[in-house]
C-alpha cells in the first residue's frame, strides 16, 4: 500500500491507509496503547486495541523515537477528545505496524530543557526537537523569503569562493589551508570582494555563502563559521540606497514569516518584530548620546540592547540603523562622508538588542582605493585580482551583509545565536567537544 502522508488523514476518514513515522510518544490506558506519530507533514494520534492482536503486541515493545509503518483506519476522533489542529480531528485505529528502526533508552526526555553543551552534544537527536524544527523551519523561511525579495529587486545571485588567495578583507583572523605547490590559502571571511567584483558584469548581486572567522570570542554572538546573505548594488548616490532596499527586504521577510509561523512565535513567547513605514536612523554619537554615553568608537553589546529597547518604546520599531562610524573603524573600503570627516557612510542594522546587519558605501575610484589600502598598512599588490575591478572601472557601489544565524535567532528570541546553526562550530567545539 502506498504511504499516506499525516496532513492528507483529514480527508481520508473512512479508508484504510499506510503511514510511517517516527513514535513521539507512548501512553497506555487499560488495554489501548496510544502513539503519537510523526512524520515530515505532521503527527497523529495511533490507537491500537486488542481488536488488531498481532498490532498490539508489536506495539508493547514500542519506545520514544522508534521509526514504524503502520497500517489502519482513519477515524474521526470523538468531539469531547480532539486535540489541537487539522490532525486533532482525526486518529489511526492501527491493524498492523512494522518497526523500521529501533531506538536505543533516550540519555534525557526529548523537548525538555538541558544545558547547551548537554543540547550540542547530542544534537543528533536534540535537533528532532520542536524547538529545533521551529528555528530551522523558520532560518528556511527567512532565508527564502529574503532571497525572493532581493531577486524581484533585479539582483542576480552567485556563488562565492570559500576558498580565497588571501585574508578576504585584509584584518579578521583567517583559517589556513594548505594548497596546491605549497601554497597557502584561506577559508573565506567574507565574499566582500568577489560581489564587488560582481557588480561589473550585474550591477545589482547577491551572494548566500558561508564564512570562517578564526577570531578567539567566546560568546553567545560569535561562531567559526556562519552563514552570510550579502547583496551589492551599483549606481548609487549614497549609502542611504542600500539602506533602503536592506530596509524593504527585512519587511519582505517579516510579513512573510508572521503569515507562515504564527505558531512559532507563540511557542517561543515572542511576536512577529515591529517595523515601521521608516526604521529610525541615528548616528553612533546620537544613539550613545540617547544612552547617555560618552562618545565612543563603536556600541558595546549593553549599547545595542540599550538602544533597541529605546527604539521599540519611542519608534514602534525592532529594527535600528545605526550610521556615521568612524571611518578608522570600518573596513579598508568604505566610502568616507567628504562633510563629516573622519566619519564614514557606513551602516550597522540593530534587531532585537543585537547587530545583525553591516554595510556602506563603498570605494570606487581605483586610486582613492589604493591610497587607502596604503594608509591601512597593506600591499596592493596582493589584492591585485580585487583591484582589477577598479581599474577597469566600477560605479559608485554599496551593500551589505546579513548574519543569518543572528537573524534568526533574534527573530524568535533565543538567547543563544549557537542554537540557530545546525551544527555549530566554534571555540570549543566542531561537532564533537575540542579536547583542551
Amino acid at each position: 500500500m502506498e504511504r499516506t502522508l499525516n496532513k492528507e488523514l483529514p480527508g481520508s476518514v473512512g479508508k484504510s491507509v499506510s503511514v510511517a513515522g517516527r513514535v513521539e510518544v507512548r501512553r497506555d490506558h487499560g488495554k489501548l496503547i496510544f502513539l503519537d506519530v510523526r512524520d515530515r507533514s505532521g503527527t497523529v494520534q495511533v490507537v491500537v486495541s486488542p481488536k488488531a492482536p498481532e498490532a498490539l503486541e508489536v506495539a508493547k515493545d514500542l519506545r520514544a523515537q522508534w521509526v514504524v509503518s503502520i497500517k489502519g483506519e482513519v477515524k474521526a476522533r470523538p468531539e469531547n477528545t480532539k486535540g489541537e489542529g487539522p490532525l486533532g480531528g482525526v486518529e489511526l485505529a492501527a491493524q498492523a505496524i512494522q518497526v523500521l528502526a529501533k531506538a536505543e533508552e533516550l540519555p534525557f526526555e526529548l523537548g525538555t530543557e538541558v544545558n547547551i553543551d548537554t543540547h550540542f552534544d547530542h544534537l543528533p537527536l536534540t535537533l528532532r526537537s520542536v524547538r529545533s524544527r521551529d528555528i530551522f523551519t523558520m532560518q528556511a523561511s527567512i532565508l527564502e523569503s529574503y532571497r525572493a525579495s532581493l531577486r524581484k529587486r533585479d539582483f542576480t545571485e552567485f556563488q562565492a569562493p570559500a576558498l580565497v588567495g588571501g585574508d578576504a578583507e585584509g584584518g579578521a583572523a583567517a583559517f589556513k589551508v594548505e594548497y596546491y605547490n605549497d601554497k597557502t590559502a584561506f577559508l573565506a571571511t567574507s565574499p566582500q570582494f568577489y560581489k564587488q567584483i560582481m557588480v561589473g558584469p550585474f550591477e545589482r548581486a547577491f551572494t548566500v555563502c558561508k564564512i570562517f572567522r578564526a577570531e578567539k570570542s567566546a560568546t553567545t554572538r560569535h561562531l567559526s563559521e556562519a552563514n552570510c546573505i550579502d547583496f551589492e548594488m551599483g549606481f548609487i548616490d549614497d549609502e542611504r540606497e542600500p539602506m533602503h532596499v536592506l530596509q524593504e527586504v527585512i519587511r519582505d521577510v517579516v510579513s512573510y514569516v508572521s503569515k507562515e509561523h504564527g505558531d512559532m512565535f507563540a511557542r517561543f513567547g515572542t511576536t512577529p518584530p515591529l517595523i515601521p513605514s521608516e526604521i529610525p536612523v541615528l548616528t553612533l554619537q546620537e544613539a550613545l548620546k540617547t544612552l547617555g554615553k560618552k562618545e565612543a568608537p563603536d556600541m558595546e553589546p549593553e549599547d545595542e540592547r540599550g538602544i533597541c529597547e529605546w527604539a521599540k518604546k519611542e519608534k514602534g520599531s525592532d529594527f535600528v540603523f545605526i550610521t556615521r562610524f568612524p571611518t578608522k573603524k570600518r573596513a579598508f573600503y568604505t566610502y568616507e562622508e567628504p562633510n563629516e570627516a573622519p566619519y564614514s557612510r557606513g551602516f550597522d542594522l540593530l534587531f532585537r538588542g543585537l547587530e545583525i546587519n553591516s554595510g556602506s558605501q563603498r570605494i570606487h575610484d581605483y586610486d582613492m582605493l589604493v591610497a587607502r589600502m596604503k594608509e591601512r598598512g597593506l600591499d596592493p599588490e596582493k589584492f591585485s585580482f580585487y583591484l582589477q575591478a577598479f581599474k577597469y572601472g566600477l560605479p559608485p557601489h554599496g551593500g551589505c551583509s546579513t548574519g543569518l544565524e543572528r537573524f534568526t535567532a533574534r527573530m524568535l528570541e533565543v538567547p543563544n545565536v549557537k542554537e540557530a546553526s545546525a551544527f555549530p562550530r566554534d571555540m570549543s567545539r566542531i561537532d564533537t567537544r575540542i579536547s583542551e
